[in-house]
């Protein structure tokens, strides 16, 4: 082949090419491109030629053309560049990874008459790499179990309940402090038993009022009652085959404990409105932060129905019971962070890990992660210092230790409830609650923040307390 000949395929030639390529006049405008750029960047060829080569966004370009003085790119100094490591932009919007070589082209006399780049993507790479490291941290040897992160003796015996409790068919009660874990520990009996490959089906009892829960557990047949414009399944028959998690069981109304009590004990139940009976396929998992023995000796929950659930208890130990887990817990949550902001966060430092673990976590873990992301929201890299962290945990006291130090008065100026003599400040969740309260002026949602757990949490609390209203002091 002769090199007129050669020229003439060369179209041909750089087309055959994987790595995109293009190259660009003196002045950056692009003369040429090859058919795995148009690929790589999505433009058509008419959308690139003629136009200066800015508009393919690369990253690595923008820095080079700002120092490259009067030449539209640091190229044209350096003469090469080799294996630069940048991201474009393509015409969705969207970044591509690529490793670009670039080199300048000169006419026989020497003379300078524009550059040609490639580009390989490696976009995908990036994706399988980062795969790569999700999977090699999700396996990482006593610390992950099924989401629940923990290597003292505490949490270990946890995990051990809940792989026995995985073999059965009992119902399992898992017991424990708001954000302790006990939907991922009912998510982990799922995923261990022998119903693993059937649905997981999850019912809050807490955000349901009586009627609506029962037509939720049960279904209903078509004009059961106003608004029932159709049949609808129930969670029963949806859980057919697999587990249903009823999370804060202590917060089901005493009728529907009846019912409830019925089903576990005929396997049987039968829709709203309707009389056919139909079968029970499902292991019930349930959860909840109340003292259900205290209920039962109060009369608000049926001492029957609680020894149908109480099979097999398992208990979820407070954070304060197991702080070594604390640093384990706060570097998981940071790691998380850090991929979804994007964030050059290392970790926390010294001081700032003091602070977390000086504290008495009311909300447990997900006090934690809560406080974590507010450090997040406040700054721009790392590591995380006192100064990043939720302001009451900086201060010299908690407002939990402050609602203590408040006398009487000075409590029911803030929050006024029925009974109050009576209830006093003895327990630790109802005095963290009213502590939140006062802290936040009885705004739920920042009292929500501060506890480290749902708005609605804190009005099942309110609630649960008889706290009615909030008056800022």
């Amino acid at each position: 082949m002769t090199e007129r000949e050669l020229h003439t395929h060369l179209p041909e030639i750089i087309n055959t090419m994987n790595d995109g390529l293009f190259c660009t006049r003196t002045d950056g405008t692009i003369m040429l491109v090859n058919d795995a750029l148009t690929r790589i960047t999505g433009y058509s060829r008419d959308e690139l030629l003629d136009r200066s080569c800015a508009v393919l966004g690369c990253d690595a370009c923008d820095r080079s053309r700002a120092e490259g003085e009067s030449h539209h790119c640091r190229l044209f100094l350096k003469h090469q560049e080799n294996r630069k490591n940048c991201h474009l932009r393509c015409k969705d919007g969207t970044l591509r990874h690529v490793l670009k070589n670039a080199s300048l082209l000169r006419d026989p006399g020497g003379g300078v008459i524009g550059a040609v780049e490639t580009v390989t993507d490696i976009t995908e790479l990036d994706v399988k790499e980062r795969r790569i490291r999700e999977l090699a941290q999700s396996l990482e040897e006593d610390t992950d179990f099924h989401g629940l992160v923990g290597r003292s003796a505490a949490m270990r015996g946890v995990y051990n309940l809940l792989e026995k409790a995985a073999r059965t068919e009992a119902p399992v009660l898992i017991l424990g402090e708001s954000g302790t874990g006990k939907e991922l520990a009912a998510r982990a009996i799922h995923e261990l038993g022998p119903r693993r490959d059937g649905p997981y089906v999850q019912v809050n009892c807490a955000a349901l009022n009586e009627s609506l829960l029962e037509s939720e557990l049960f279904g209903h047949a078509k004009g059961a009652f106003t608004g029932a414009f159709r049949h609808r399944l129930g969670r029963f028959e949806e859980a057919g085959g697999g587990d249903l998690f009823l999370d804060e069981i202590g917060d089901v109304p005493p009728s529907v404990q009846v019912k409830l009590l019925r089903v576990l004990e005929t396997r049987t139940f039968e829709r709203v409105g309707d009389s056919r009976p139909l079968t029970l396929d499902a292991r019930l998992i349930s959860a909840t932060h109340q003292d259900l023995a205290a209920l039962v000796a109060a009369g608000r929950f049926r001492e029957d129905f609680y020894y149908r659930v109480n099979v097999l208890p398992i208990r979820l130990p407070a954070l304060r019971e197991h702080p070594e887990d604390i640093p384990l817990l706060a570097a998981r949550f940071v790691d998380s962070f850090r991929r979804r902001t994007g964030k050059d966060v290392p970790g926390l430092s010294p001081e700032a890990m003091a602070r977390l673990l000086s504290h008495t976590w009311p909300g447990n873990a997900r006090e934690l992660k809560s406080s974590l992301e507010y450090s997040f929201m406040v700054m721009d890299r790392g590591p995380v210092g006192p100064e990043h962290l939720p302001p009451y945990l900086t201060q010299p006291s908690t407002c939990l230790e402050s609602f203590k130090s408040m006398g009487p008065q000075e409590k029911q100026v803030h929050v006024s409830f029925p009974g109050s003599s009576s209830l006093g400040t003895e327990h630790p969740e109802k005095a963290a609650l009213l502590a939140a309260l006062a802290e936040t002026g009885g705004n739920q949602t920042q009292a929500s923040k501060l506890l480290g757990v749902t708005r609605l949490t804190v009005l099942n609390r309110m609630r649960k307390y008889g706290v009615r209203r909030v008056v800022a002091g």
